[in-house]
């Protein structure tokens, strides 16, 4: 099994698959990893993490993980000078974790088999704090025989649940259904906080009822400290928001499925972008995190936020493993 004595390699030192890489040395495993940009990579050198000087150097690996931005930037890691299949072998399975379009996964896919390498997509939920705390889930996709052996790794970093789909690119759907929902969501979520809050209700009072109600989830709890003290420490933006709600309203059309309330949250979604326009420096402003919609409901509706400066717990405390 891949869990067992396998070697395991690591591509990918941002936002997420730097916190992610270290639950694998945390849960005991070596891992050889390389990043684009090494500095990235150097705080995980004392947790038993060799870094490679370029992606070939990961080539001889049982088992490698990929987190990266983008699918031009997983083709470049793998494929480009210097990837991966540049060294002549590549791993028996590749782990892919990041966003990316479904097309570009199949032709990932292909290319790989080619090589003799089996790929398993799968895309996680939740974000950099997620992880730390423990609260990660994953869906994953691709030959069975290889998701099995890689699934005790993924279950390291992805300890809340690792869901199997079926073959192929079908973890990338439900990633984009993950996206759309959570757009929906946090619009949602903005727009009935702001109407409590013009109706007298404190922020943080109307949260904590929703938490505690049926309604209440993870997500909720752990957006609420965001919406309560207008924290947009950045873990998701709005830019990815929008590509993600793009991606699933192109899917729905090739696949005639009616999504009234997607596309309904996509054009509310581009309000914010024109709320970017009115800043100082509207580029830092859209690379804060998606929360700060809050701020475009609370525009339309005549209402200027400020902190309510309350301590909110967020459900996201970092659990023992």
């Amino acid at each position: 099994m891949a869990g067992d004595g396998a070697t395991i390699g690591w591509i990918g030192m941002g936002r997420m698959g730097h916190p992610m890489a270290e639950r694998l040395l945390q849960a005991g495993h070596t891992l050889q990893i390389w990043n684009r940009t090494r500095a990235k990579a150097l705080p995980l050198a004392a947790q038993r993490a060799t870094i490679g000087e370029v992606p070939a150097d990961l080539a001889a690996v049982d088992v490698l993980f990929t987190m990266v931005a983008t699918g031009e930037d997983l083709e470049q890691v793998l494929f480009g000078a210097g990837g991966v299949a540049s060294a002549g072998k590549v791993p028996r399975i590749v782990v892919d974790c990041s966003s990316i379009g479904v097309e570009q996964g199949h032709a990932i896919r292909a290319r790989l088999a080619e090589l003799g390498a089996a790929m398993i997509a799968a895309p996680v939920s939740g974000n950099a704090k997620c992880v730390r705390a423990g609260k990660l889930s994953a869906v994953c996709s691709g030959p069975e025989a290889a998701f099995r052996e890689a699934r005790p790794l993924i279950a390291a970093f992805a300890p809340r649940g690792v869901a199997y789909v079926g073959e192929g690119e079908l973890a990338r759907f439900c990633k984009i259904a993950h996206n759309v929902l959570l757009g929906v969501t946090i619009q949602n979520l903005a727009e009935i906080t702001i109407l409590a809050q013009k109706a007298g209700v404190p922020r943080h009072a109307f949260l904590a009822f929703i938490n505690d109600s049926v309604m209440g989830s993870l997500f909720t709890r752990y957006k609420s400290n965001a919406l309560v003290n207008l924290d947009w420490t950045t873990t998701f933006t709005p830019e990815l928001l929008r590509k993600d709600l793009d991606l699933g309203l192109q899917a729905a059309r090739a696949m005639e499925v009616p999504m009234p309330v997607a596309a309904a949250t996509r054009e509310a979604l581009q309000a914010h972008f024109g709320t970017a326009r009115h800043k100082p420096d509207p580029l830092a402003y859209l690379s804060q995190d998606f929360a700060a919609l809050l701020e475009t409901v609370a525009l339309a509706a005549g209402i200027t936020l400020e902190s309510e400066d309350v301590p909110v717990p967020t459900g996201l405390e970092v659990t023992d493993r």
